[in-house]
């Protein structure tokens, strides 16, 4: 355990030693704090139907969405693909550590960052509050989703990660991964089967967060997260077994 938590202090430290994670936190802030503007300019208008902004802040709508699919693989790609190409891989896997506490450590730290990314949104139901009721529970639920939906698109682009030392290709490989995930709720409209229906149903990603977004906290919901993460980052520790078998 000791190690797993030397290499997320690590990892950690990685993050905030470059200007990467400062430029994606400022990214992060200005995109979210726009579209909070946006959605509150638009549900002041007396034309507008009355609507729970809670729900369009919480993948509602699909800037949230698509701003996770561009800065997810930024975050991750340079978590194994850096290592591997200044050659500090070599040096962590022939180190008393094992292929999977290398793979935790990096995924916790990262999922760290992404948490810490979203800890100043906050501020926006603190915002609504002085103007309307909230129910915090809802808000509780929201940050679990918006937690969960981290777990599987960073264990994706650690997976990438682990596969080239070139980091621009770990990112648009995690995008596209990412986004076959994303894309998952259109299939679904286009197969006629019901029992294909319904297990895309079942992992569609915007009926996930939409019922994280009403409060509805599934444990089915926590399954699939939790089980999709595991299992990539189980092929991203064969892909490092792999690669120091080399």
């Amino acid at each position: 355990m000791r190690k797993v938590l030397a290499l997320v202090q690590r990892e950690l430290g990685a993050y905030f030693s470059s200007p990467l994670a400062y430029v994606v936190l400022t990214a992060f802030l200005v995109y979210n704090g726009f579209w909070f503007w946006i959605i509150v300019s638009y549900l002041n208008r007396p034309d507008t139907m009355a609507m729970a902004p809670l729900k369009l802040i919480f993948g509602g709508t699909v800037f949230f969405w698509f701003f996770l699919l561009f800065i997810l693989p930024i975050i991750t790609m340079r978590l194994l693909a850096e290592e591997r190409k200044s050659g500090t891989l070599e040096v962590l896997l022939t180190s008393p550590v094992s292929e999977a506490q290398v793979v935790i450590g990096k995924f916790i730290g990262a999922f760290l960052f992404y948490i810490l990314l979203w800890l100043p949104t906050l501020v926006y139901p603190i915002i609504l509050a002085t103007y309307s009721t909230i129910d915090w529970k809802v808000v509780a639920s929201g940050y679990l989703g918006i937690a969960l939906l981290g777990l599987p698109f960073m264990a994706v682009g650690l997976l990438t990660s682990a596969l080239t030392k070139n980091q621009i290709l770990a990112a648009l490989l995690a995008f596209v991964v990412l986004a076959m995930l994303f894309a998952v709720p259109i299939i679904e409209n286009l197969v006629m089967s019901p029992a294909l229906k319904g297990t895309l149903s079942y992992m569609s990603l915007w009926d996930h967060m939409d019922d994280f977004a009403r409060g509805i906290v599934d444990t089915r919901r926590l399954v699939y997260h939790t089980s999709v993460a595991a299992f990539f980052l189980f092929l991203a520790t064969k892909a490092l077994e792999a690669s120091k078998g080399r």
